[in-house]
């Protein structure tokens, strides 16, 4: 049965290739894009495929923006819009961090508070953050990130509770490391404040960490994941990918029981 799914951040990567997708399975498909010119582009991406999209511009940061979802009928929202940076936590401007967290947390709750409203008058409806495998793993220089994906995780756990009293679906969707250019910006990103004459991290071992971004996976694989589940009326509530991942995660977990400083 052909859903109505309203994704954010839609103008890159796994929400792109998601969104055109999810509109070539037949779904009717509202994709949000962060800027203006970004509408075009995805419009004729979308034109280039042989589907249609329906855009508009949506900065989640944005509450003028944010009510345009008030327009908008949908069975299922997929908060997926997020930024990326990685970066020492011990020296990071904290204005960087207040920014990861304003729109990979705050903002996200707010769209997705504005979904849960139009589902409880449903009567229906499901909630899938994008969330990272980041959500519980945390390692060197990519702590911010990871902070913010541990709140998310949390966020969705909380809300799905609460949902579940009006018979609405809240799940995450927590991929690995995928090759669409939003890891290798984040790794890039540091490099902009980070001064060695200043800073104490050691630039030579941040560098090594960096390499992590040379073996990433094919986004293409992660997109016909999140192309099968999202539609699906029933699933499990965190949805971790490739099985590998899934793996890395639940050992860093256990790992932890045991770990000593």
């Amino acid at each position: 049965m052909a859903k109505t799914i309203l994704i954010t951040g839609a103008a890159t990567g796994l929400g792109k290739g998601t969104a055109i997708g999810l509109a070539k399975e037949g779904h009717h498909v509202i994709a949000t894009v962060e800027l203006d010119a970004q509408i075009t582009s995805l419009r004729e991406a979308a034109k280039d495929e042989g589907i249609h999209l329906e855009v508009f511009k949506m900065d989640i940061k944005n509450p003028a923006d944010r009510a345009r979802m008030l327009r908008y009928d949908f069975d299922i929202f997929v908060a997926n819009a997020a930024i990326n940076e990685g970066g020492p936590l011990g020296e990071v401007p904290m204005s960087i961090f207040r920014e990861i967290f304003e729109v990979n947390v705050f903002s996200t709750l707010e769209t997705a508070q504005l979904a849960a409203q139009k589902f409880v008058r449903k009567g229906y409806g499901k909630i899938m953050f994008m969330s990272s495998m980041a959500g519980t793993m945390a390692g060197p220089y990519s702590g911010l990130y990871a902070a913010s994906k541990h709140a998310l995780e949390a966020i969705a756990k909380s809300l799905q509770k609460e949902m579940e009293y009006f018979g609405i679906k809240v799940a995450t969707i927590n991929p690995g490391p995928f090759e669409t250019g939003f890891n290798d910006r984040a790794v890039e990103a540091k490099w902009k404040w980070y001064n060695e004459d200043i800073h104490y991290s050691p630039a030579t071992e941040m560098r090594e960490k960096d390499r992590r971004v040379e073996d990433q996976f094919d986004p293409a694989d992660m997109i016909a994941k999140m192309v099968e589940v999202i539609p699906q009326d029933s699933h499990k509530f965190r949805i971790a990918y490739p099985p590998e991942t899934e793996e890395q995660m639940k050992k860093e977990e256990a790992e932890n029981w045991t770990k000593e400083i």
